[in-house]
């Protein structure tokens, strides 16, 4: 029985000053959600695997406040260019910085949620100049766990072969802690994205960081980690279906000025699933009101 009100991603941003366009960015089109101006620092949030940039639909309002917001669509994602090869980090980050380049910002503020947040680890470590602070969101690239890589290839390419609104269903619900916060909404959502002509074959170069040979040569190592140089706040969840709280724990352990947040009744979307907790601890950590480095934030905090 869903005990959730029904809500949309129009319900969400209806009372958001919000604009929806595409960027030349270099070689790639790419599609973003803007909130903010750019008289205040920028604020990229970037998704996770087969994602969008409507993952952050409950985020714009509460960080456009304090930010210039932009969330895109990666390459080989959402609306954005579709390249025909297999996509790997680099390719990501070679975006990211034609991205930063057209909208005119040399640093920014970065926010990833699964390989949003290896594209931002990656991306700090390789671009320490244009970094900021940096949200490391049930982030992928530290772990390589065949039974986890396995059922995400398969839900996602089950569903780009068969964009069916149940394949999509099934594929929405492994985000989330509770499968009731998946709404027709944002199926239908995800539908639409799956259902372009050219998603089989980009979901196809999407995946290939599910693929053991060229996932190793892309993860983060534990000497990857120890070298980045921005503040990071590391953001997991008590149910995420990546991995456990201890390896949130063991990555802001690594980063020297990491920290970690634990956010309750969440999955692999608390940005999502408990937007208002989210909200409050990521913008704390942005504008440096949190307690500093080393320390563990808990839900308790976010509630205070």
């Amino acid at each position: 029985m869903n005990s959730h009100p029904y809500t949309s991603v129009w319900s969400d941003l209806n009372q958001v000053e919000f604009s929806q366009g595409f960027l030349q960015a270099g070689p790639y089109r790419t599609r973003y959600l803007h909130a903010g101006d750019s008289s205040k620092p920028t604020l990229l949030m970037l998704h996770g695997i087969t994602g969008h940039a409507e993952a952050y639909v409950r985020n714009l309002k509460a960080h456009a406040e304090h930010f210039n917001v932009y969330a895109i669509d990666f390459i080989g994602h959402g609306y954005s260019s579709k390249p025909g090869h297999p996509l790997e980090i680099r390719h990501y980050i070679d975006q990211v910085n034609h991205v930063l380049d057209t909208i005119g910002v040399e640093k920014a503020y970065f926010t990833g949620e699964s390989l949003g947040g290896w594209v931002t680890a990656r991306f700090a470590i390789e671009h320490p100049e244009r970094v900021e602070r940096i949200v490391l969101n049930t982030m992928g690239g530290t772990m390589a766990n065949p039974v986890v890589m396995e059922r995400l290839y398969t839900l996602s390419m089950e569903a780009a072969k068969d964009p069916s609104w149940e394949r999509v269903k099934t594929r929405l619900e492994w985000l989330m802690a509770d499968p009731a916060l998946v709404t027709d909404d944002l199926i239908r959502t995800r539908q639409a994205i799956f259902q372009q002509p050219d998603w089989l074959r980009a979901c196809e170069a999407n995946m290939a960081l599910q693929d053991p040979e060229t996932r190793r040569r892309n993860m983060l190592s534990d000497d990857d980690l120890r070298s980045i140089q921005a503040d990071a706040l590391v953001v997991w969840t008590t149910k995420d279906p990546s991995g456990p709280v201890d390896e949130g724990r063991r990555i802001a352990g690594l980063i020297p000025n990491g920290r970690l947040a634990v956010i309750e009744n969440a999955g692999h979307w608390p940005q999502y699933e408990q937007a208002g907790i989210f909200n409050k601890i990521h913008l704390d950590f942005l504008l440096g009101r949190d307690e500093g480095a080393g320390t563990e934030l808990t839900p308790a905090h976010a509630n205070g």
